[in-house]
Formats: structure tokens, sequence, C-alpha cells
């Protein structure tokens, strides 16, 4: 199969599935997974895609969101992993904030077993896991519903400024650079900018493939969060150096 063809083929089940990985594309053409990574990495060239850890998604992200059932797909295990590693920062009279992004999802399942703390939130999904649970109280702010499945709009971001305050707030986005913390979905931005006033403690939750991914609203400042948990090797000597100047603890699951 020629290069051109294969690379057709790789763009036909990015629109059908919304995702694709290196290894399946690697069975399923009958090439090697290193032929694959340079397809992948040719066709980001084009602006077709854009790559992640482990296979790539549409470009359009930036324009119009992929699904939440998509993304909840993509490196589900490090997301999976990461949530098991934030929750070990919540106990017993924690307040805590978490936001509507996929990575958080994972950590409603890990915190059904949790007691004494109390959950605000602007996720259907969170809320739908941590719902009915005796010990765990559960606040989810008015708004209107988005594609996303999450409460925005002025009246989620009024309801969180003006009455609630944590002292640990949870939250992914689109990626992290040099440049800060950055997001492609401006109604999701203001709801996690509103979290983020009201919160003592900010962590940050990405996998490999946020670090360097752009987005065109700036969530937040590095020097705002106090904790990146991430994956082994994910920061480069660049970023560590600045996180290291703003005293933000980057921690590895």
């Amino acid at each position: 199969m020629f290069a051109l063809e294969r690379q057709k083929r790789i763009l036909e089940q990015l629109k059908e599935n919304g995702a694709v990985t290196v290894s399946k594309l690697s069975a399923e053409l009958g090439v090697t997974e290193e032929t694959i990574r340079r397809d992948l990495e040719k066709l980001e060239k084009q602006e077709a895609l854009l790559r992640t850890h482990g296979g790539a998604i549409p470009i359009d992200e930036n324009k119009k969101e992929v699904s939440l059932e998509r993304r909840k797909k993509i490196n589900t295990d490090i997301k999976e992993k990461l949530a098991k590693e934030a929750v070990k920062y919540i106990t017993p009279g924690d307040t805590v904030f978490i936001d509507a992004s996929t990575t958080t999802f994972f950590m409603a399942e890990e915190l059904r077993s949790f007691h004494g703390i109390t959950v605000i939130t602007n996720s259907l999904r969170v809320a739908d896991k941590l719902s009915g649970l005796p010990d765990i109280k559960l606040i989810v702010v008015g708004g209107m519903v988005s594609m996303n499945q999450s409460l925005v709009g002025s009246m989620a971001e009024n309801n969180i400024q003006k009455h609630y305050f944590v002292n640990k707030m949870f939250f992914s986005s689109r990626g992290i650079s040099s440049a800060g913390i950055l997001e492609s979905n401006e109604q999701e931005c203001f709801i996690k900018q509103s979290m983020m006033q009201n919160a003592t403690e900010k962590f940050y939750l990405c996998d490999k493939s946020k670090f360097g991914r752009v987005g065109f609203v700036k969530l937040a400042k590095l020097e705002d969060i106090q904790y990146v948990i991430t994956e082994p090797g994910a920061v480069d000597e660049e970023l560590q150096a600045t996180l290291d100047e703003y005293k933000v603890e980057v921690v590895t699951i």
C-alpha cells in the first residue's frame, strides 16, 4: 500500500471513530508502528490531524469539541492512573471543585468510596457517578447544559463566584506549555477560571498529549497552579525549569 493511500485510510478512520491509535493502525494496515508514526507526523504538518500519545485526534478539536464519549476513549488507561493519583490528595473534610473534563471524570469513580467530602462540579457525568452516596455531599452548579454534558454560561459562573469556595480544585484542559494552561472551549474556560478564583490549591491533570498542544483561550498562568499530575517524562527540561521557578510541584504516576 502506497503512503498516500495509507494516509487516506488513516483520515477515513479518524473521521469515523473520532480518534485513532498507532498500534491498531499498524495491525490493520499491515505496516510497522514507526511507519504509522511517520504518517501521522506528516498529516499533522499538513494540519489534517493532531497527534496524541499513541495516536491522533481530529485537527478541528479547536473549533468543535470532540464528543465526551469519544474523548473518554482516548488514553483511557493513563487517565485512570491520573485519577487514582489525584484522589490521594483528597482527605475527609475537603471541599473540592471537579471540572467537566474527561480526565477528571475518572476521578468520580475513585471518589465513590470516600467519606466526609464535598464535591462541587459542573459536570453532569460526575454528578451522575456521585449522586445518592450518603457520605459525599454533592453540589451541582446551575446553568445551561452544553454538548459536553456540562453546565456552563453566566448563571453557572456567577453561582460559583458568589457562593462556593474550596480548598482543592482538580481540572484539565486542551493543553499546557510555557505560555500557560490553554483551552479550546470558551464556555468551559470561563467556568474553570471561576473555580480557580475560589480555590486554594489547584491540581492540573494531564497526559503527555497535552504538552505543547495549543488552544486559542488562555485559561491560566503556570504560577496560578500548585500541582501538575502527569506521566513520567512528559515535562521537558525547559518547562520543568519554569515550573520549578513558580514552585509548581510535578507529580508523576
